[in-house]
């Protein structure tokens, strides 16, 4: 063997020694990276609070621990965001948002302003689970749901796709409630607000634990009362107050509501842009999964009374899939109950 061809070999012999025993592209794309974290909201509520403590500590389970920022951005009932995530947000993984759970409802039920496809976001998973009120001002004099039959009751929304609208009026046109639903609300807060200003009496899609978070007195003192619960079961701390699907009269209505009620079992739940890389999608889901498990992360998020009982990416996928495919006719009589000219009291 020739010096040269020794040379040569023992050059590659050299390389080989010096590269790293494992290339991890996970790792090797999120380094020095940053990823935005969009929520649907504005700063200061539940699904801000949510996304900030994400981006506190998913970092340390995501390879690469690139830094996370979040981005507030607010609108059209959640769909503003959803719009962005689907069609412009930047799809290699360097983007997740957290949205309401009412997206896919929204999408097969109302569809004004909708430019996603549910079933094509890549779904990371969910934080938790947490019923949706139907409340009204205590000092109003609206008591429990069968006040809201004997007389008109105003309701403010932030928009036709949100579930300060949807609620209520799915109410009005299948069980014949009398709410007056007021559009024009930038903000859940601002309907927060408007109640106590005496604009408005009541308020549709509030989260429960969100109330416990940012409201407590309001369930403490009984500021409001509880009229209704939109979801598969009642809250053990709400025993006592119905179940929107519970109050249907027949099958059918109960059937309709159950539907129009679906979305809410994906709870506070994270996604990523259609077409994101499934390699990253898997890294995302595996670092929410760990992290929903992180002993600081689980203290953190009881001390700011989160949502926690959490979902797999897998599990929400599935529920926003199911929701969409629902048989036609059911869908349709969904559909009918919720337009906003469909005959329900609005302005």
């Amino acid at each position: 063997m020739t010096r040269a061809r020794v040379r040569r070999l023992l050059s590659l012999a050299a390389l080989v020694v010096a590269a790293p025993a494992h290339a991890d592209p996970i790792e090797d794309f999120y380094k020095g990276k940053t990823v935005t974290i969009i929520t649907s909201t504005g700063p200061g509520g539940a699904y801000d609070m949510a996304a900030r403590t994400l981006g506190r500590h998913l970092p340390r389970y995501l390879p690469g621990a690139p830094q996370f920022v979040v981005k507030n951005m607010p609108g059209a009932g959640h769909v503003l965001a959803t719009n962005y995530m689907y069609a412009q947000a930047a799809r290699d993984g360097t983007y997740i948002a957290t949205v309401n759970n009412a997206i896919p409802m929204i999408q097969v039920l109302d569809g004004k302003g909708v430019r996603f496809d549910a079933r094509k976001l890549a779904w990371i998973g969910s934080m938790g689970i947490s019923n949706l009120l139907t409340v009204a001002w205590g000092a109003s004099g609206i008591k429990t749901i069968d006040d809201v039959f004997r007389r008109e009751v105003t309701t403010g929304a932030t928009g036709t796709g949100s579930g300060t609208f949807l609620y209520p009026t799915a109410m009005n046109m299948i069980l014949g409630t009398k709410f007056k639903v007021v559009l024009g609300y930038s903000s859940s807060a601002e309907v927060d607000l408007a109640m106590t200003r005496g604009e408005v009496v009541a308020r549709g899609g509030a989260s429960y634990r969100s109330f416990l978070a940012e409201r407590p007195e309001w369930i403490r003192d009984r500021l409001i009362n509880i009229l209704t619960q939109v979801g598969g079961a009642r809250e053990p701390d709400l025993p006592d107050v119905p179940l929107m699907h519970e109050l249907g009269k027949t099958p059918e209505q109960q059937r309709v509501l159950r539907l129009i009620s679906s979305s809410v079992a994906m709870g506070r739940p994270f996604l990523a842009p259609p077409e994101t890389p499934p390699e990253r999608v898997a890294a995302l889901r595996r670092a929410f999964d760990a992290t929903m498990r992180d002993k600081d992360f689980i203290e953190e998020a009881r001390k700011l009374e989160l949502d926690l009982n959490p979902a797999t990416g897998e599990a929400i996928a599935n529920i926003a899939r199911d929701t969409i495919d629902a048989p036609p006719d059911l869908i349709a009589q969904a559909k009918a109950a919720i337009e906003p000219t469909g005959g329900g009291k609005s302005e």
